[in-house]
């Protein structure tokens, strides 16, 4: 089960307001996952400390627990019956936009069922604009820790935001948005 870990964004990911998200998601659909009552944490990569934070990596691992206890499980040291690795993945894109403008005039005209005529002159400008930005993509692989096979994974993409102050709110909101797809639901309080 050693899995290479790929961390490669120092921005804690995620995303303008997380509306902008793709979520994707898959299950071994021959596991019964409402047996399992406990889950530990598989760590981050080794350089992971230059790459990622201490403080977005805390963010993130308490979001994913967070959503874990809702769904029954209790998260401890070692010794849990499922295993969760997270990693961060990035790819730097480049978008282009076109803008025209023109302004122009001219005549035409139509007689009956006869040629079309007319005359006409104008200019038009186009102006490109390139952008860079990254993508990133958190992952979360869950392993049956007694055979140590993957049975859940759980993907969310979207634009970073790199912005600190806005992390303590959107990363629960993503680590949400990728948990709904999960084989177990959230338990609701029954008042």
């Amino acid at each position: 089960m050693k899995k290479t870990l790929f961390i490669l964004t120092m921005a804690a990911l995620f995303l303008y307001g997380c509306s902008g998200i793709t979520v994707t998601s898959d299950a071994d659909k021959t596991v019964d996952f409402s047996q399992f009552k406990t889950f530990e944490y598989y760590g981050w990569a080794k350089n992971s400390d230059k790459l990622l934070n201490d403080i977005d990596k805390r963010r993130i691992e308490t979001a994913f627990g967070e959503e874990f206890k809702k769904r029954g499980l209790t998260y401890v040291e070692e010794g849990g019956d499922l295993v969760v690795a997270l990693y961060i993945v990035t790819e730097q894109k480049q978008e282009t936009t076109a803008t025209t403008t023109g302004m122009g005039m001219g005549y035409g005209g139509y007689y009956g069922y006869g040629p079309r005529w007319g005359w006409g002159g104008g200019m038009a400008t186009t102006t490109y604009n390139t952008y860079d930005y990254t993508v990133g993509t958190l992952i979360c692989d869950v392993f049956h820790k007694a055979d140590e096979k993957l049975i859940w994974e759980g993907t969310g993409s979207g634009t970073i935001d790199s912005d600190p102050t806005s992390r303590d709110e959107n990363i629960p909101k993503a680590v949400a948005k990728i948990m709904s797809n999960y084989p177990v639901p959230p338990i609701t309080d029954k008042k």
